[in-house]
């Protein structure tokens, strides 16, 4: 079983205080990480998702319906698209995990620290807890006390 904590000195010095975990983690990211991060946030909104399909979409629509003259991509392959698809995604690719890897260490050092919140409040519950039972067993002794005094009172009235 952990130690007991009997103050609340003791329980303040075993556990640091709380701490802004974002914080701490945006002043460990480095220039490359926050690049990556804002890199992997933009692409995973709806924004980018219809910027790109809109893209696409005008893309299609320009080398299918417009005069032959003015198309520089031929129907049905679309081989330019592809490739400027392949390159965006060869290079996104990788930006992308290195920014989810920044998200999941930013949610391990959140688990973490709800950890060390947790078992600082289960020390505190112990502590209110302990109380609670030194404050019953005084109450049980003073009433102890006060049926004593009753009696005695009683009996010294009836010696009256």
């Amino acid at each position: 079983m952990p130690n007991k904590i009997e103050t609340v000195e003791e329980l303040r010095k075993q556990f640091s205080p709380p701490q802004n975990v974002n914080q701490i983690h945006r002043e460990k990211l480095s220039n490359t990480d926050k690049l990556a991060l804002f890199v992997t946030m933009k692409i995973g909104s709806m924004g980018f998702f219809f910027l790109i399909s809109l893209w696409v979409f005008i893309w299609i629509i320009w080398n299918t319906v417009l005069p032959k003259s003015m198309r520089f991509d031929p129907f049905p392959a679309f081989v330019l698209l592809l490739f400027i698809t392949n390159v965006i995604e060869i290079l996104l690719m990788p930006l992308i995990m290195v920014g989810q890897n920044q998200l999941s260490k930013h949610s391990e050092i959140r688990s973490e620290h709800d950890y060390e919140t947790d078992k600082k409040a289960e020390k505190e519950i112990e502590m209110i807890l302990l109380h609670l039972e030194n404050q019953q067993e005084l109450i049980e002794r003073q009433e102890k006390l006060i049926l004593e005094m009753t009696k005695k009172l009683e009996t010294l009235e009836k010696n009256k």
